[in-house]
């Protein structure tokens, strides 16, 4: 049983770590093409659209998170029928968001570039990716929950295909709008919104075919209001990790534009990128782990459970050491992806991989520690994960630059990861502890 857990974890985890990576495809490939064509005033200018982003992308792995560990628990009961009217639920409820999305967007774009100190080419360069956004919100929606229902559905080598086809499109259209017809960040959200409408519409579709284990038809869709809030309470602490991502990079690019110049905003989105990469990566691990630990929660097996959470951690931590390493060991090879030529931003990018990034690696122990708490339904202990690390990081922001200035911007974030971390630890020791000595029916949050 011991190998066949740890089996089904990889038969997950592989595909899935791959299908985020590419997925990662859609924002670093805009990041490189921006960085190398349109230079620090590009990567500042998609810098400040980035919190309004998360927040589209929060909602959507919300709802994606939510319905997909919701129809597994189901599943893991038995109760079929149950499973796949949350589901139709889900993608109901998505599509009624979208429009929502857009209407907000387009009464408040503006405002949110300017709170964060953007102006003059910073600030045209947003309004233009917005207002592709805006139209193609119900895509940005979709293309980030639809791989998470199915997976849930145990497709997650559909899945991956399905994000390597968009990748593709992504890339050869960004080559096309930014590198050929130089449409800058209209471009760059033209080439996104088409290849995320090829995701959501092929990978909705799925569930309507004969591969589906969850197959759909037109009866399933009868909106179940009763399984919303459980299904956002599970997904909340998903929102929230955007949302956090959003809140942070909205201040530093205050922080930056106040303490700074347009250099260090393109400095800190080229940081961004890179966080990305392994944030992409443990996000995977934590995605492969979810649906596993679902139904195991919801089939009683106390031992799987433990086994799951251990290879997960393990991985994302092991792996974002070896990701700091190489980033101290190769900096300027690495930002040389993003931008050779302009020797300020290089060197205040290298700069903030040295002070910035130096905890990183305790993300992933972050992302999968609120990931088993959603798993298991503990809504509130993952919500509590997700919030900490804002709650604890806005101290250090307020306090350090007025000490350090950019220097001070630079280190909040590492420390707060760290002060977390410590907290976490002594929390998820105690609550994994516990499946040891349980044997009787799962503990509800």
């Amino acid at each position: 049983m011991q190998q066949s857990i740890y089996r089904q974890f990889w038969r997950y985890a592989i595909p899935t770590i791959a299908a985020m990576l590419v997925n990662g495809l859609y924002q670093v490939v805009d990041g490189i093409f921006i960085g190398q064509y349109m230079g620090s005033e590009g990567l500042a200018g998609i810098n400040v659209v980035w919190p309004v982003i998360s927040v589209i992308l929060g909602i959507g792995m919300m709802i994606g998170v939510g319905a997909g560990a919701l129809s597994s628990i189901k599943q893991g009961e038995g109760n079929i029928a149950s499973a796949k009217k949350t589901l139709a639920t889900g993608l109901m409820l998505l599509l009624g968001l979208g429009p929502v999305v857009a209407v907000v967007l387009w009464n408040f774009s503006d405002y949110a570039l300017q709170i964060q100190g953007a102006q003059g080419r910073m600030l045209e360069l947003g309004i233009q990716y917005l207002d592709v956004l805006i139209i193609g919100s119900v895509f940005s929606l979709g293309s980030i929950a639809v791989p998470f229902l199915l997976r849930n559905d145990d497709s997650p080598n559909i899945a991956t295909l399905l994000m390597i086809l968009g990748a593709v499109i992504n890339i050869a259209l960004d080559y096309l709008f930014i590198a050929v017809l130089a449409w800058e960040l209209t471009g760059a959200a033209l080439a996104t919104a088409i290849a995320q409408a090829v995701v959501t519409i092929l990978g909705v579709a799925y569930f309507f075919s004969s591969r589906a284990n969850m197959r759909l038809t037109l009866k399933d869709f009868k909106f179940q209001y009763n399984v919303v809030p459980p299904m956002l309470s599970i997904g909340l602490a998903s929102f929230f990790m955007f949302a956090y991502s959003s809140f942070m990079i909205a201040i530093h690019n205050k922080l930056f534009a106040d303490y700074g110049s347009v250099v260090l905003i393109g400095a800190y989105a080229i940081l961004g990128y890179i966080i990305t990469f392994y944030y992409l990566i443990v996000e995977g691990i934590a995605n492969a782990m979810q649906p596993l630990l679902s139904y195991n929660f919801g089939a009683g097996r106390k031992d799987n459970m433990r086994k799951l959470f251990k290879v997960a951690m393990l991985s994302a931590v092991a792996g974002g050491v070896a990701f700091v390493t190489l980033l101290n060991l190769y900096p300027l090879e690495v930002v040389s992806i993003f931008n050779s030529g302009d020797a300020e931003l290089v060197d205040n990018t290298v700069l903030g991989i040295r002070l910035h990034l130096f905890s990183m690696f305790l993300d992933g122990f972050l992302v999968v520690a609120a990931a088993y708490y959603q798993a298991i339904n503990k809504s509130k202990k993952a919500l509590f994960v997700t919030l900490g690390n804002m709650l604890v990081q806005l101290p250090f922001l307020y306090v350090l630059p007025k000490i350090w200035g950019v220097t001070g911007i630079w280190i909040a974030y590492p420390i707060s990861n760290v002060a977390l971390a410590i907290v976490v630890v002594y929390m998820m020791w105690k609550d994994v502890r516990l499946l040891r000595e349980e044997h009787a029916d799962p503990v509800m949050a």
